[in-house]
């Protein structure tokens, strides 16, 4: 991107920041005062500032009013639960100041404010960018996002009406159960997903860089220097680098289970507790989360049955009868043997197979 579209789009976003600790400031004013803060007093204070500060009025109005919507909705948001009485940890924080150094610069145009035209993004107030693009875009877009990231590199997210994309009948069904000794265990020996490691391959390198930023950490109000900022930016384009090698995974092996299957029962597992037990790094490394969302998505993509099944006592009932165990089994048994028909299977094959079963699916 060339430096005079980095610094039209840097000054975009000042007055896009600006007005967003404006909207801040006007809503606890509106809060302590007892009144209204809707998206139609919002968009009175956008006129009228922009009437007075020729400053503002230089940027184009349609990412401004875009930082309008996206305050009142996240404002909404928070109040709504306020009021519904969810519990604190649970709750969406009311929207909080923008500091001009901790966030990462975000602009949204709707369809009137940008055009596409002979491989470049036309914004509105004059912005011309050239777009490397990843992939050709299906349909019209209604919307885009130029955003950068923590590691300085710039994106263009298009808002794109999504095209199913079906694929031919196999006959075949699949029950997928999530775990930490390996990623996915399939009902298909084919399909099992081992534990990728990549944060694990990177891990001597986090820690050169973060003994770096240490050393060079300033003091508290000053400036980091430009070592501590080079230092960072390599740890946060290694925390990239990893994200990307997870998400590369999860989507081809997503890819291919969904091509090779008709119906998916998948365990409806949330890895959240995981983060307070003994096993929440490698658990992080597997991302179990980010794997099983691709999962789900790349199956309604392609018009697959995707069946969400409750993971309770799934490692403790028999896939074949039925029975259930008296005891949840301790971690290091890694075999299933019912009491009631004798089955023996592997564990984790075992619950793939329940998965099946509580889906309503013939297991294989």
């Amino acid at each position: 991107m060339s430096s005079t579209a980095v610094g039209a789009l840097a000054a975009e976003w000042a007055r896009c920041r600006w007005l967003w600790n404006e909207c801040c400031a006007r809503s606890k004013r509106a809060h302590a005062e007892n009144e209204k803060c809707g998206p139609a007093r919002l968009d009175k204070m956008l006129t009228e500032a922009r009437a007075c500060m020729g400053w503002l009025r230089e940027g184009s109005s349609v990412p401004q009013q875009q930082v309008i919507r996206d305050f009142a909705k996240s404002r909404a948001k928070a109040l709504k639960d306020i009021k519904a009485a969810v519990p604190v940890r649970q709750r969406a924080g009311m929207p909080k100041y923008k500091k001009k150094h901790q966030d990462d610069l975000s602009l949204n145009y709707t369809r009137r404010g940008f055009r596409l035209k002979d491989g470049r993004l036309h914004l509105a107030g004059g912005i011309a960018v050239t777009v490397v693009w990843s992939r050709a875009l299906p349909e019209p877009p209604s919307s885009v996002r130029v955003y950068r990231d923590s590691t300085g590199a710039w994106y263009a997210s298009f808002v794109v009406a999504s095209m199913p994309e079906t694929l031919p009948k196999t006959g075949r069904v699949i029950g997928i159960d999530w775990g930490v000794k390996e990623t996915a265990t399939t009902t298909s020996d084919d399909h099992d997903l081992p534990h990728p490691q990549h944060g694990k391959r990177a891990a001597q390198r986090w820690a050169h860089y973060q003994r770096m930023m240490s050393r060079r950490k300033p003091k508290r109000g000053c400036a980091g220097s430009k070592g501590y900022r080079e230092a960072k930016r390599q740890t946060a384009k290694l925390h990239k680098k990893v994200a990307r090698q997870r998400q590369d995974t999860a989507r081809k092996w997503a890819k291919k289970v969904v091509r090779d299957h008709d119906g998916l029962a998948v365990e409806d597992f949330r890895p959240k507790f995981l983060a307070k037990s003994t096993m929440a790094k490698k658990a992080a490394d597997a991302a179990i989360g980010a794997t099983k969302t691709a999962l789900v998505e790349m199956g309604r993509k392609h018009g697959r049955s995707v069946h969400l099944v409750h993971p309770a006592h799934t490692t403790m009932d028999c896939a074949a009868c039925g029975a259930r165990t008296k005891h949840a089994l301790p971690l290091s048994e890694r075999t299933y043997t019912c009491t009631t028909c004798g089955v023996s299977r592997p564990r984790d094959k075992n619950s793939a197979r329940v998965m099946l079963v509580r889906a309503g699916l013939r297991p294989g």
